[in-house]
C-alpha cells in the first residue's frame, strides 16, 4: 500500500534506472527527486527537473539527503538544507552543462574550453566543502572562489545577476526591494567597474642575457627609479648570472624572481623607469689576457632601462599575464659615467653612451598587480609557493599599516675624493664596507645588495679604473637589529687596486660613521662627507676605541682635544633612516621623556605640533600615555594644551595615510587608558571651544576640535565608565547635567544663521558632518530614548529654509543620513521618534529637487530597517507617515528625473541612472509594504476626483517608465520580477478605483486609456517572456510569482468587460495593442484576449454597420507584429477558432467570416515570410514569399501602402540576388501607380519629399539601369523612349540627348553583347511540410546562367534541406499530397514563345531572335515518350507515342519572379506518325536555319553546318528514314490506318523535301568548306546519294535547279530592309500549278520528347515543312528584287536540353550557350522526359489560323473576305472532340526586336513585310510595357470569326503556315508576266500590305510593345503597367516636331473590328501621398 512519505522528500539518483516496470520513471545518475509516497522498497515521485511526469522508482537507487518541506501536501516544495552555496552551485552547473553542449554545436570553442575548466575547478571545490574539513577561514576563501566562478560564467553565458549576501543566495522576499537593489548594484559595479586600487605591485623576473663576449660572471641590479626626481623608489632586485649569462642558481626560484611591493598610484607614471644595472667580475680589462694572477674585480659591463608606461599599455592590452620584454643594454663611453649612465640612456644623449654589442639583450618577465599584498597572495599564490624576492620602496608606503616593522638604513656610497698618493697615474679604488658594533666586533649578515641574495658582512665596490674622483651611487641596505643599533658605526676602507701581476690591494686609507647619537637619535637623513683618514697597509682595525674618538665628519667635531691632520680625501654617503622603532626627531624624545624635564612641559607642549605625524604614529601609546600623564600631573595648567594636542593626534588619524591607526587608538582606550577624572576637563574645554565658536574671528582651531569630537566623546564616554567603575556611579546627575549643558550650546550653536559671512556656516558643516558618530558613544551611558530626544532636538534646531550657502545643506543631509544609517535609528523606539524630523528634511530636499542622491540613500536604509522590522507594531505606523510624507514626492520625483535629458558626462551619467534607480527602489519598497488599509486610507485620502485622477495618471505613468527595458541592466532579472510584482499588486487595489470613479457618467477616456497601454506594455515585457526561459528558471518564476501575464490579461478582460458602450472610445485605437498581447505564446492569455476583438467588431458594427476599421487596423497591426518574430501557427488557428465560434450566432455573421479568413490567410502569409527571411542568403523561398504577400495585399485586401513596401522588400531581395531584371520590373510595379503630374508626395520610405513627375523620373532611370544590368535592353529601350518624350516636351535637351544616346547604346549592346538562354525548370512542391504559397502547387522557375537541371536540382535541395527528391515525372498521388513531409518533383521545360512573325523572320539576327525565344513567355511544354500496345523491337517507332503536357503561368517569365506558379496544365497525346513528321519538320527547319546562317554569313564557322549535315546523311545512311519507311509506309499500316492517309503523304512530303534541303546545304557546304574538311565534305556528297537511292530519290521532277553560285554573296537578297529574311532555300521561286506531291497540311505537329533508346534526340525545332515539288525551284527575276520569306524559323531553332543532351564537344562555346542543336537522326537520339521538345498542339494551331488567314489574290475582295478560315484537319488532339479552338493573331501583341523607321513605299514586288493579321484586324496598339498586362485577352467574338471567310478544307492554300519554304497553291500566287516573258511569283499571302490613298501599298509600322500571352481563355494577369505604354499621338509641341508616323487609313469594318477587340484601359489607383 502506498502511503506518504514523511522524512523521504529529497533525494539525489546514485544508479541509472530505465523505467521499464510498468509506471516506472526512467532515472539517470545525479537526477534530482521529490519523493511523494513509498511502497516496499518503491517511492513514488518525480525528477525535479520535469515535475510533470510522475513514476515509480527503486529505493535503493537513491542517496537520501535532508530537505525542508513547504507548503505540505498536495503543492509541497522541496528546499534543501545543504549550504546555499553548494545548493546553487548544483542547479547552475546543471543549467550550465545544458548550454555547454551548445557551445560546441556553435563552434565556440575558446569559451567551451575555459567554460570545461571552470567546472571542473567548481566540481573540486564543491567536493571539499561536502567533505567538510576545511577551516573557517579556508571555507570562506573556498566559497568565495565558487561565487566568484560562478559569476564569471552567468556573465559569459548570458544569465541573470545573482544577488548574494556573505556567499549565499538571497530570497527577495526577505530583505527590502532597496536592500535587493543595492546588492544588485554592488555585484553589477564590482563586474563592470573594479574598485580602483592605491597600492600596487611589479613581478619581475630575470631569464638571461644574451651577449657574444660574455665569459665573466655577472651580477644584476634591477631597480625603479623616478627620473622627475632623480633618485631611485625602490630598493634593488640582485641576480647573479653565470658565464652563459643565465641564473646562476636556477633550482632557486626566489633568487630569480621579484616582487616590487608598495607602489602607490603616483609611482606609475610615464617618468618613472626600470633600471638595470650590470657588474661583470673579473679581470680589470675584459679583453686581459691570462694571468697568474687569480684576483678577481667587480667592474661595471652595462646598464639598460624600460619605461613603466611601456609596461601600463602592454597590461591595457594583455590582462593577467606575463609580457616578456628584451632590453638593449649600453656602456657608458668613460667609465666616470658610469654613476649617471641610466639617466643619460633616459634622456637619449646618445654621445655619452653605446651599445655593448650588437646583439646584447637582458630577457625579462614583467606583470603589474594589483591591490593590498594580502589579496595578492590570495590571487596569486603561485608567486609564493614556488618561491619570490619581496622587494620593499625606498620609505614607507602611502598607507602605513599599524603592524609594519622595519628598521632599515640605506646607505649610498656617493663618490671620492682620493690624492695619486705619488702614482703616475691615478688610483683603482676599491671601497670595503663593514658594520660594527661597539666592541669593533663585525656585525655579520648586516650589508644587503639588494633582495634576492642573503646579507653579506663585508662589501667590496665595483673599481673604476684609474680614477682619483670615483663616482659609484652604490645603493646599500644595512638592516640592523635595533638592539644592535646603539653603539653601531660602519667603517669604509679603501684600497689601491694594482693592475700588475699579482694583483695586490694596498690599504691607503679609511672612513667611519656612527650610526647613533649620544642623546638616541640615529643618523640624519642625508649626505654625509666623510673624512678620509690615512693608515698604512698593515694598520690594525681591532680597537675601534682608538679611531672613534677621532673626527669623522667634516663640520662634526667630537668634544675631544685631539688634533686631527688635515686632510684633502674625503669621501660622501648618503643615509635614509625607515623604521618604526627608531627616530631621528629630538622634539619627539623630549616629549616621551618628558618627566626629566618638568620644567620644560610648556616649551615641549607647543613643540609638539611640530613633530612629523609618521613618528608620532609610531609612537602612539607611548605619545598618549605621556599626554594623559601631563594632564593628571597639573589639570589646570596643562588641560588646554593637553586638550589641543590630543585634538592634534586624533586628526591625524583622519589622513588617509595613518587612518589605519585608528585601530590602535580605539585599543589605546579600551585597553590602556586610564584618566577616570578627564572627562569633566574635557567636556569642559569642548563647550568652551563651542560657546566660544559663535564670537571667534577665526575659526580653524575650533574646526578641528569639532572634527575630532568623536573621539573626544570616546575619551569622555570612556573616562566616565572608568570613574562610575571605581565610585559606583557618582555624580552620576553632575554627568548628565553637563552633557545636556553641552548639547544646548550645541543647539544654540547651530540655530544661527550666518549674516553675511560663511565663517560661522563652515564651523557648523563640521560640527554636522562628525554629530552622528556621537551617539553610539552616548548609547552607552545614556537610555536611548534621552539619546533620540538630544538628536532630534539638536536636528530641528537647524533652520528650515534652503538658503543660499548650498554646503550646509549638503552637509545637513548627510548629517540626516549617517543618522539614518545609525544604531539609534535601527532602534524601533528610537526611530519613531526621530522619524518625524527626517521626514520633514527630506521633504524640503525632494520638493526642490537637490541632493537627490543623499535623498535616495537615506529612504533606502530607513526601507530596510523598516522591512527588517515589519513584524513589529510600530511598522505600519511608520508606513502610514511614508505614504504621507513621500508617495507623491517619490512618484513626481521619479518622472521629472526621468524627463530629464541625458547628461553627457559618463560619471554624471552612471550617478543620473543610479540614482533612479535608487528612488524606484524606494518606491517600490514603499508600495510593498503598504496593505490593504494603507491602500484604502490613500485612495480616501483624495478630496475631489481631480486630484485621484491625477494621482492615478502619475502613478501609471511611472509604472510605465519602470516597466521599460533601460531600467535596470539586461542581466537583473530578479528585479524586474520583483518590480513587476509589486505593479501588478497595486494595480489590483488601483482598479477597483477606477471602476468606482470614473465610469458611466464619470467616465474619462484618458485614465482608461492609460491604464490599458500601462496593461498592454506590462505583458509584453521581455522579462515576462516565461517561454524563453531555461526550465529550471521558468519553474522558479512561475512558483514564486506565477505568470503575471495572465493575471494582468484578466484584469484587462474584467476592465474591458465594465466598460459598457464606452467601448467605443477605444476602438480602433486599443486594437493594436491587445493584438500585440495576444500574439504572446501564452494559451491562456490568448484564449482570455482573443475574445475581445469579437466585441469590437459588435460594437463598431452597431455603430457603424460594418467593422471596416477593425480590419484595417488588424491588418495593419498583424504585419508589423508578426515580422518582428511575433505569433504562430498555433495562433493562427487559435484566433480562427475563437472567432468564428464567437460570431456563429451573430447576425453579421457572414462579413465577420470573411474578415477572420482575410486575416487568417494574412497569417498564413505572414509566417511563411517570417520563416523564410532567418535564412541568411537570399532564395528562391525569399522572394517567393515576398510575392505571395505583396500579390495578398494588391489583391485581396487593398492595401497600398503595405504593397508598396513589399515592393520595395522584393526589389531589395533581387538585388541582393543580383536578378537584376526581375528587380526591374518588380520595381515597375510601383512605377505604374504613378502620372507625369506635378502633385507633391510626401517623403516615403527612402524617396524625399516630392513631385509626383520627379519621383517617377527617378524610378525610370532605376528601371532602365537594372534592365541594362540584367541585358533586358529592349525593356530598357521602350522606358527611354517614356522618358525621352517627358523630356522633350518640357524641352530638357541636355536630358533629352542623354536618354538618346542611352537608348543608342541598348541597340550597340543588342548587336554585340552575348546573351545566355536560360534552362526552364518545373518544380512541384508537395506535401503538408511546405509553407502556404507553395504547398502541393507546381510552378515554372527561370534559370540561372550556364544552369542545367542538375544544378538546379542540387540548388532546390539545399533551400529545401528536408525534401525528398521524386524520381519521376507522373503527377503525384493523393498520399503525397497529404504527407507530413517534402516532396520536390523537377524537370526541364520548353519555353513557347508567343513572337512568332519575329522568330519566323529570317532576316533577323539570331542574338536578337534569342531574347524573344526566351521572354516575355506564358507556356512551356514537356514531353514524355511512352510505347502503346505492343512494342517491336526491331523498330520501335511503330509504337512511340509522345504525352505533351502544357503548363500555362499565372504571370510571364521574366517578371517579378523567378518563378511563377501553374495556372493551367494541358495533357494530349501524339500518335507515331504524328511524331514522325514533328520530327522531320524540325530537322529540316533546323537545317534551313542553319544553311540561311551560313550565306549571310553570321556563323563564325561552318562546324555546326558539317555536323548537322554529317548527323542527318549518316543516320539516313545507316536507315533513319528508312525507318519511317518501314513503319508507316507499308501497305499493313495503310489498309489499317486509313485516317492517317494524309499524314503519311505528309511525311513522304518531308522526307522528299529533307533530301533537297541536303542536296542544297551540301552546296553552299562545298562553298565555305576549309581545305583541311574537303575530304569530310566528299563523303558527305557521297553517303548523300547513297541516302537518296535507298529512299528511291532518283530526281525532282517539276523543278528548276538554281545553283547556289547564281546567288550574289551567297544569297539571292538584294533589299537592305530589315524586314526581309536572308535567302535559304525557300526563297522566291517558279512553282507548278499542282504538285504530284503536294500535300495540304493545316496542322502542325509537336516534336517527340525523345525516345529511349532507339529513337534519337527530338530537336527543338518547331516548323512546317512544305510540298516536295516546291523544293529548290527557284529563279532569279529582274523584278523581284526581294523575295518573300514569310515563314521565318521556328521559334525554337535551339534546344533546351540540358547540357548533357547538347552539342558535340567540337562546338565553340558560342555555339554551345547559344542553344545549337545536335543534328541526330530520331535513331540516334534518345527519347526521355529530361529532353523536351519545342511547340504544342495548342500553339499550332493557334499560328495556323494566324498564317493561313491570308488575304486571297483576289483584288476585288474586300479585306475581310480576303481572309478564310481553314478546316480542322481530319483528326483531332482530342480523341474525336472538336478540334480546339484557335485564337486569330489578332489576340496578341508581338514586339518586333528593333524600333520602326521611316518605312519604304513603292510597288508591291519591292516591299515586303512579315504578314501580321493585325494590319487588318486590329488598329495599331500603343507600345506595351514589359510589365505583364492586367488586360484580358482580346477574343473577337463567333460571328467574328465567322466574317473571315471559308472553312478548313478549301483548297486554296497547300503549303505549311510556318516552314521554312513557302508552298503556295493556286489561290495564293498572283501571276505577274513581265516584259522578257518570266513568271514571278507576288507572294501576296505573305506580306503586311496596307492601301494608301494613292493606290500604292506600304508597310505597316510594327508595333514595339513586349509581347502578352494571347490565348482564348480568361486568366488571371497582373496589372499593365501604365508608366511604359506610350500615350495616344497627339499634337505635338511646336518646337520640335514630334518624329513622324506613318498613320494608316482603315475601313469601316477595320475600324468596327478596333472598337470591337480594344478594351479601354483602366487608370491606375493612385497611392495617396506615396
Amino acid at each position: 500500500m502506498w502511503i506518504p512519505t514523511d522524512n523521504e522528500k529529497y533525494g539525489v539518483v546514485i544508479s541509472g534506472f530505465r523505467g521499464t516496470v510498468p509506471h516506472g520513471l526512467p532515472l539517470e545518475v545525479g537526477d534530482t527527486v521529490q519523493i511523494l509516497e513509498k511502497c516496499d522498497g518503491w517511492y513514488r515521485g518525480f525528477v525535479l527537473k520535469n515535475p510533470s511526469m510522475k513514476g515509480i522508482f527503486p529505493a535503493t537507487y537513491i542517496h537520501l539527503k535532508n530537505a525542508n518541506v513547504k507548503n505540505k501536501g498536495q503543492f509541497e516544495t522541496i528546499i534543501p538544507t545543504e549550504d546555499t552555496v553548494i545548493t546553487e552551485m548544483t542547479g547552475t552547473l546543471r543549467e550550465w552543462g545544458i548550454m555547454w553542449k551548445q557551445l560546441y554545436v556553435k563552434n565556440e570553442g575558446d569559451l567551451f574550453h575555459r567554460l570545461w575548466h571552470v567546472m571542473n575547478e567548481l566540481l573540486d571545490l564543491r567536493r571539499q566543502v561536502l567533505v567538510g574539513h576545511l577551516t573557517h577561514d579556508r571555507m570562506k576563501d573556498v566559497k568565495r572562489h565558487i561565487t566568484a566562478r560562478l559569476d564569471w560564467g552567468n556573465e559569459q553565458m548570458g544569465l541573470d545577476l545573482v544577488p548574494r549576501k556573505e556567499f549565499s543566495m538571497v530570497d527577495p522576499d526577505e530583505i527590502s526591494v532597496t536592500e535587493l537593489y543595492k546588492l544588485m548594484e554592488h555585484r553589477h559595479r564590482k563586474k563592470d567597474t573594479p574598485v580602483p586600487t592605491s597600492s600596487h605591485h611589479l613581478f619581475l623576473q630575470m631569464k638571461s642575457l644574451m651577449c657574444a663576449n660574455l665569459g665573466e660572471e655577472l651580477e644584476v641590479f634591477f631597480s625603479i627609479y623616478d627620473s622627475r626626481e632623480n633618485h631611485p623608489v625602490s630598493e634593488r632586485f640582485f641576480v647573479k648570472l653565470n658565464k652563459n649569462g643565465l641564473p646562476k642558481f636556477p633550482e632557486k626560484m626566489e633568487r630569480q624572481c621579484t616582487l616590487f611591493v608598495d607602489l602607490g598610484s603616483s609611482d606609475l607614471r610615464k617618468d618613472i623607469y626600470i633600471t638595470v644595472h650590470i657588474i661583470r667580475l673579473g679581470r680589470m680589462a675584459a679583453g686581459e689576457k691570462k694571468n697568474t694572477s687569480n684576483t678577481q674585480y667587480r667592474r661595471p659591463f652595462g646598464c639598460a632601462v624600460l619605461s613603466i608606461a611601456d609596461l601600463l599599455q602592454t597590461e591595457r592590452d594583455t590582462r593577467d599575464c606575463k609580457e616578456d620584454y628584451m632590453l638593449k643594454v649600453y656602456m657608458c663611453n668613460t667609465e666616470s659615467e658610469w654613476y649617471q649612465i641610466h639617466e643619460n640612456i633616459i634622456k637619449k644623449l646618445n654621445a655619452r653612451y653605446n651599445l655593448t654589442s650588437s646583439n646584447a639583450g637582458l630577457s625579462v618577465a614583467l606583470q603589474l598587480l594589483h591591490g593590498d599584498i594580502d589579496q595578492i597572495r590570495r590571487e596569486y599564490p603561485v608567486l609564493f609557493t614556488r618561491g619570490v624576492a619581496i622587494t620593499r620602496k625606498l620609505g614607507f608606503s602611502d598607507i602605513i599599516m599599524p603592524g609594519d616593522i622595519r628598521n632599515d638604513l640605506y646607505v649610498t656610497l656617493e663618490r671620492g675624493e682620493y690624492e695619486k698618493g705619488g702614482k703616475s697615474v691615478a688610483r683603482n679604488v676599491d671601497v670595503t664596507m663593514y658594520v660594527l658594533d661597539s666592541e669593533g666586533q663585525v656585525l655579520k649578515d648586516c650589508i644587503s645588495l639588494g633582495s634576492g641574495e642573503v646579507p653579506v658582512s663585508e662589501h667590496h665596490s665595483f673599481v673604476l679604473y684609474h680614477n682619483n674622483s670615483p663616482r659609484w651611487a652604490e645603493l646599500l641596505k644595512l638592516p640592523i637589529p635595533v638592539d644592535k643599533f646603539r653603539g653601531a658605526h660602519v667603517r669604509l676602507e679603501f684600497r689601491h687596486c694594482s693592475t700588475k701581476e699579482k694583483g695586490e690591494k694596498k690599504l691607503f686609507g679609511f672612513s667611519f660613521v656612527p650610526l647613533m647619537q649620544e642623546d638616541g637619535r640615529t643618523l640624519p637623513d642625508g649626505i654625509h662627507e666623510l673624512l678620509v683618514h690615512k693608515c698604512e697597509e698593515n694598520t690594525n682595525f681591532q680597537a675601534p676605541a682608538c679611531y672613534l674618538k677621532l673626527q669623522y665628519c667634516k663640520g662634526n667635531l667630537h668634544g675631544n682635544s685631539q688634533p686631527v691632520k688635515a686632510s684633502k680625501e674625503t669621501f660622501w654617503i648618503s643615509s635614509f633612516l625607515c623604521s618604526t622603532k627608531l627616530t631621528q626627531n629630538g622634539d619627539l624624545l623630549d616629549f616621551l621623556k618628558w618627566r626629566a624635564h618638568p620644567e620644560r612641559i610648556c616649551d615641549i607642549l607647543s613643540k609638539f605640533k611640530d613633530i612629523d605625524g609618521a613618528e608620532i604614529v609610531k609612537f602612539l601609546q607611548d605619545t598618549l600615555d605621556a599626554l594623559f600623564g601631563i594632564l593628571d600631573e597639573n589639570p589646570q595648567k596643562y588641560g588646554l594644551k593637553v586638550f589641543d594636542s590630543l585634538v592634534h593626534i586624533i586628526n591625524l588619524l583622519q589622513d588617509i595615510k595613518f587612518q589605519h591607526f585608528k585601530p590602535v587608538m580605539d585599543t589605546y582606550i579600551e585597553s590602556h587608558f586610564a584618566g577616570a577624572l578627564a572627562y569633566r576637563d574635557l567636556i569642559k574645554v569642548l563647550k568652551r571651544y563651542i560657546d566660544r565658536s559663535i564670537e571667534a574671528e577665526r575659526q580653524e582651531h575650533i574646526q578641528d576640535v569639532l572634527r575630532a569630537q568623536e573621539y573626544i566623546f570616546k575619551y569622555i564616554i570612556h573616562s566616565r565608565s572608568l570613574y562610575t567603575l571605581a565610585t559606583g556611579g557618582q555624580n552620576e546627575e553632575e554627568f548628565l547635567s553637563s552633557i545636556y549643558e553641552l548639547f544646548q550650546s550645541v543647539r544654540y550653536f547651530l540655530s544661527i544663521e550666518s549674516q553675511g559671512s560663511s565663517i560661522i556656516t563652515q564651523t557648523q558643516a563640521v560640527f554636522l558632518s562628525s554629530f552622528p558618530a556621537v551617539y553610539s558613544e552616548l548609547l552607552k551611558l545614556i537610555d536611548v530614548r534621552e539619546v533620540a530626544n538630544l538628536v532630534r532636538d539638536t536636528l530641528r534646531s537647524m533652520p528650515d529654509v534652503l538658503h543660499v550657502e548650498y554646503s550646509l545643506e549638503a552637509v545637513k543631509l548627510q548629517c540626516i543620513a549617517k543618522t539614518v544609517e545609525s544604531q539609534l535609528f535601527a532602534n524601533p523606539d528610537s526611530r519613531c521618534i526621530l522619524l518625524p524630523v527626517v521626514l520633514h528634511h527630506l521633504h524640503m530636499h525632494l520638493q526642490e529637487q537637490k541632493d537627490l542622491i543623499m535623498c535616495a540613500r537615506i529612504l533606502s536604509t530607513m526601507f530596510c530597517l523598516i522591512k527588517k522590522d515589519s513584524t513589529e507594531s510600530t511598522v505600519s505606523e511608520e508606513v502610514d507617515m511614508l505614504v504621507d510624507s513621500l508617495l507623491g514626492m517619490l512618484l513626481r520625483t521619479i518622472l521629472e528625473i526621468s524627463n530629464r535629458p541625458q547628461p553627457s558626462g559618463p560619471t554624471i551619467r552612471l550617478q543620473f541612472q543610479d540614482v533612479t534607480g535608487e528612488f524606484v527602489a524606494c518606491l517600490l519598497a514603499l508600495l510593498r509594504q503598504m496593505t490593504d488599509r494603507h491602500y484604502q486610507q490613500l485612495l480616501e485620502s483624495f478630496t475631489n476626483k481631480d486630484d485621484l485622477r491625477d494621482f492615478l495618471l502619475q502613478i501609471f505613468t511611472v509604472f510605465k517608465i519602470l516597466i521599460r527595458p533601460e531600467m535596470f541592466p539586461k542581466d537583473w532579472t530578479i528585479m524586474r520580477l520583483v518590480t513587476n510584482n509589486v505593479i501588478i499588486t497595486t494595480i489590483l487595489y488601483l482598479s477597483d478605483a477606477l471602476r468606482k470613479n470614473f465610469l458611466n457618467e464619470s467616465f474619462d477616456f484618458k485614465v482608461w486609456d492609460s491604464y490599458f497601454y500601462l496593461a498592454v506594455i506590462f505583458i509584453n515585457q521581455p522579462c515576462l517572456q516565461l517561454e524563453l526561459f531555461s526550465p529550471s528558471k521558468r519553474k522558479k518564476v512561475l512558483e514564486k510569482y506565477g505568470d503575471m501575464r495572465v493575471m494582468m490579461g484578466c484584469e484587462i478582460f474584467s476592465m474591458w468587460q465594465n466598460l459598457g458602450e464606452h467601448k467605443l472610445h477605444f476602438i480602433p485605437g486599443l486594437i493594436g495593442p491587445f493584438l500585440e498581447v495576444t500574439l504572446v505564446p501564452q494559451a491562456d492569455l490568448r484564449n482570455v484576449m482573443i475574445p475581445i476583438f469579437h466585441d469590437m467588431m459588435d460594437w463598431e458594427q452597431r455603430r457603424t454597420g460594418n467593422f471596416k476599421q477593425v480590419e484595417a487596423k488588424l491588418i495593419d497591426k498583424l504585419d508589423s507584429l508578426m515580422s518582428e518574430g511575433k505569433g504562430d501557427e498555433t495562433y493562427r488557428e487559435l484566433f480562427n477558432s475563437i472567432l468564428l465560434k464567437k460570431i456563429e450566432r451573430e447576425t453579421w455573421r457572414e462579413s465577420g467570416i470573411s474578415l477572420v479568413a482575410t486575416v487568417t490567410r494574412l497569417m498564413e502569409r505572414l509566417l511563411d515570410y517570417r520563416d523564410c527571411m532567418k535564412v541568411a542568403e537570399v532564395d528562391g523561398k525569399k522572394i517567393g514569399c515576398t510575392v505571395s504577400l505583396l500579390n495578398f495585399y494588391k489583391t485581396e485586401i487593398n492595401k497600398e501602402e503595405m504593397y508598396i513596401r513589399y515592393i520595395h522588400k522584393l526589389y531589395d531581395l533581387h538585388l541582393k540576388a543580383q536578378n537584376f531584371t526581375e528587380a526591374a520590373y518588380t520595381l515597375l510595379l510601383y512605377d505604374e501607380l504613378l502620372e507625369w503630374s506635378e502633385r507633391p508626395l510626401r517623403e516615403f520610405l527612402h524617396y524625399p519629399m516630392q513631385t509626383e513627375w520627379q519621383r517617377k523620373e527617378i524610378l525610370h532611370l532605376t528601371i532602365i539601369q537594372n534592365f541594362d544590368k540584367g541585358k533586358c535592353w529592349e525593356n530598357g529601350i521602350i522606358l527611354c523612349r517614356e522618358l525621352a518624350d517627358q523630356y522633350e516636351s518640357f524641352y530638357d535637351y541636355r536630358n533629352l540627348s542623354k536618354m538618346r544616346m542611352m537608348e543608342a547604346a541598348f541597340y550597340d549592346k543588342i548587336m554585340d553583347q552575348q546573351r545566355l538562354e536560360p534552362e526552364f525548370f518545373r518544380v512541384g512542391f508537395y506535401g503538408k511540410k511546405f509553407p502556404f504559397f507553395l504547398r502541393n502547387k507546381e510552378f515554372v522557375c527561370r534559370g540561372h546562367d550556364y544552369e542545367r537541371l542538375e544544378a538546379f536540382q542540387q540548388r532546390m535541395l539545399n533551400e529545401f534541406p528536408h525534401a525528398i527528391a521524386m524520381q519521376h515525372a507522373n503527377q503525384p498521388e493523393e498520399t503525397i499530397f497529404q504527407a507530413d513531409a517534402q516532396y520536390l518533383q523537377i524537370y526541364a521545360v520548353i519555353p513557347i514563345p508567343d513572337n512568332h512573325e519575329i522568330l519566323q523572320k529570317e532576316a533577323i539576327p539570331d542574338h536578337i531572335k534569342s531574347f524573344y525565344r526566351v521572354n516575355n513567355i506564358w507556356r512551356f511544354r514537356y514531353d514524355r515518350p511512352f510505347h502503346k500496345g505492343i512494342k517491336d523491337k526491331e523498330n520501335e517507332f511503330k509504337s512511340l507515342w509522345i504525352e505533351r503536357t502544357t503548363l500555362t503561368l499565372v504571370q510571364s517569365l521574366p517578371g517579378i519572379s523567378r518563378w511563377f506558379e501553374v495556372d493551367r496544365r494541358e495533357v494530349v497525346e501524339m500518335s507515331p506518325l504524328e511524331n514522325a513528321i514533328e520530327v522531320l519538320e524540325n530537322k529540316n527547319q533546323q537545317l534551313r536555319t542553319l544553311i540561311t546562317q551560313c550565306q549571310s554569313r553570321q556563323m563564325q564557322n561552318i562546324n555546326p553546318l558539317t555536323m548537322c549535315l554529317n548527323g542527318v546523311i549518316d543516320a539516313a545512311v545507316n536507315g533513319g528514314l528508312a525507318r519511317y519507311q518501314e513503319a508507316f509506309f507499308v501497305k499493313d499500316y495503310i489498309l489499317n490506318h486509313p485516317e492517317d492517309g494524309e499524314k503519311i503523304s505528309r511525311l513522304r512530303e518531308l522526307m522528299f523535301e529533307q533530301a533537297h534541303i541536303l542536296e542544297y546545304g551540301l552546296a553552299v557546304h562545298e562553298k565555305f568548306v576549309p581545305q583541311d574538311m574537303r575530304p569530310l565534305h566528299k563523303k558527305l556528297v557521297d553517303q548523300f546519294y547513297v541516302m537518296k537511292s535507298r529512299l528511291g530519290i532518283q530526281d525532282f521532277p517539276g523543278y528548276s535547279r538554281v545553283s547556289p553560285i547564281h546567288l550574289t554573296n551567297g544569297s539571292p537578297r538584294t533589299c537592305r530592309n530589315p524586314a526581309l529574311g536572308a535567302i535559304s532555300p525557300d526563297g522566291a521561286r517558279l512553282v507548278n500549278r499542282r504538285s504530284p506531291l503536294s500535300y495540304p497540311a493545316f496542322n502542325r505537329y509537336s516534336s517527340s520528347s525523345l525516345s529511349s533508346q532507339a529513337s534519337a534526340e527530338v530537336s527543338n525545332i518547331t516548323g512546317q515543312s512544305e510540298s516536295s515539288d516546291e523544293v529548290f525551284h527557284m529563279q532569279a527575276s529582274p523584278s523581284t528584287s526581294s523575295l518573300s520569306s514569310t515563314h521565318s524559323a521556328s521559334p525554337n531553332v535551339t534546344s533546351s536540353a540540358p547540357s548533357s543532351a547538347r552539342g558535340s564537344p567540337l562546338l565553340s562555346d558560342k555555339h554551345k550557350h547559344s542553344r545549337e542543336n545536335t543534328c541526330l537522326s530520331p535513331r540516334e537520339r534518345p527519347c526521355s522526359a529530361i529532353y523536351p521538345i519545342s511547340m504544342e498542339p495548342a500553339q499550332t494551331l493557334k499560328q495556323q489560323i494566324g498564317d493561313s488567314c491570308m488575304p486571297r489574290s483576289d483584288p476585288n475582295l474586300s479585306a475581310p473576305e480576303k481572309v478564310m478560315n481553314p478546316t480542322p484537319s481530319s483528326w483531332s488532339l482530342d480523341s474525336g472532340k472538336e478540334a480546339r479552338t484557335c485564337v486569330p493573331e489578332s489576340a496578341r501583341l508581338v514586339s518586333p526586336p528593333v524600333p520602326p523607321r521611316p518605312t519604304h513605299t513603292g510597288s508591291p514586288a519591292k516591299t515586303y513585310r512579315s504578314y501580321s493579321p493585325q494590319a487588318f484586324d486590329t488598329p495599331p496598339a500603343h507600345p506595351r510595357s514589359p510589365h505583364k498586362s492586367s488586360v484580358q485577352s482580346l477574343t473577337p467574338s463567333p460571328t467574328d470569326y465567322q466574317s473571315l471567310g471559308p472553312v478548313y478544307n478549301s483548297p486554296v492554300l497547300s503549303g505549311s503556315s510556318s516552314s521554312g519554304i513557302s508552298s503556295l497553291s493556286r489561290g495564293s500566287v498572283t501571276e505577274t508576266t513581265l516584259t522578257d516573258g518570266t513568271i514571278t511569283c507576288t507572294l501576296i499571302g505573305s506580306e503586311e500590305l496596307i492601301k494608301r490613298e494613292n493606290g500604292t501599298f506600304a508597310c505597316m509600322p510594327p508595333r514595339y510593345n513586349l509581347s502578352e500571352h494571347g490565348t482564348g481563355t480568361s486568366r488571371r494577369r497582373a496589372p499593365l503597367p501604365h508608366s511604359l505604354s506610350v500615350p495616344p499621338s497627339g499634337e505635338p509641341p511646336a518646337l520640335p516636331p514630334k518624329p513622324h508616323v506613318l498613320r494608316v487609313h482603315r475601313s469601316e469594318g477595320e475600324n468596327r473590328m478596333e472598337e470591337i477587340l480594344v478594351r479601354p484601359r483602366s487608370q491606375p489607383r493612385k497611392v495617396s501621398q506615396l
